[in-house]
């Protein structure tokens, strides 16, 4: 009677076999991506736990501009290729504000739009910003960024590296409906 379980893994496994296009791209849950326009190379994580993508931020204040909320923060990156700490000072557009719920309690963060090139493709997604200083990536990539990337191996990792140039084809952001 064991052949039933069996029959159903190998169902399973050709299934999804079969619904992997030859163009789907494949990521693993940790890669290699370039905060844009940069290039400045961090270790991103593929979390399908997290909604919303989050960016190491320091020094973060929300304020007025011509009657419109931005952000100003500043970016403090360690550079994986030559280990050079990339610091910038940086305004945009608040796209919204997060409010996230964990075992800390609750936090609000304010969230903008940035590029990442992962593969040879730029994205154009949310960010949460935050401090993560303490945490192992700096760039956390959640479920709305992880939809337009393609497919995630939960068993892989660095299974692609970012190769973007002013000829990368740009995934332009698309507001979701759940976006305030």
């Amino acid at each position: 009677m064991r052949i039933k379980p069996l029959l159903t893994a190998l169902l399973g496994t050709t299934l999804l076999a079969s619904s992997v296009q030859a163009d789907d791209k494949v990521f693993g849950w940790v890669e290699k991506a370039t905060v844009e326009p940069w290039g400045v190379e961090v270790k991103a994580k593929l979390d399908s736990g997290a909604l919303t993508s989050s960016l190491d931020a320091r020094d973060i204040e929300v304020f007025d501009k011509e009657g419109e909320e931005w952000v100003r923060f500043r970016l403090k990156l360690e550079d994986e290729v030559d280990g050079e700490t990339f610091t910038e000072r940086l305004e945009r557009p608040l796209y919204r504000d997060l409010r996230v719920r964990g075992a800390g309690g609750r936090d609000e963060r304010p969230v903008v739009l940035m590029e990442i090139c992962l593969g040879d493709t730029l994205y154009e997604e949310q960010f949460g910003l935050r401090n993560r200083e303490e945490m192992n990536y700096p760039l956390l990539l959640g479920r709305r960024t992880i939809g337009h990337l393609g497919l995630l191996d939960v068993g892989e990792t660095f299974v692609s590296e970012p190769r973007c140039d002013d000829d990368s084809r740009l995934v332009e952001h698309v507001a979701d409906e759940g976006d305030d």
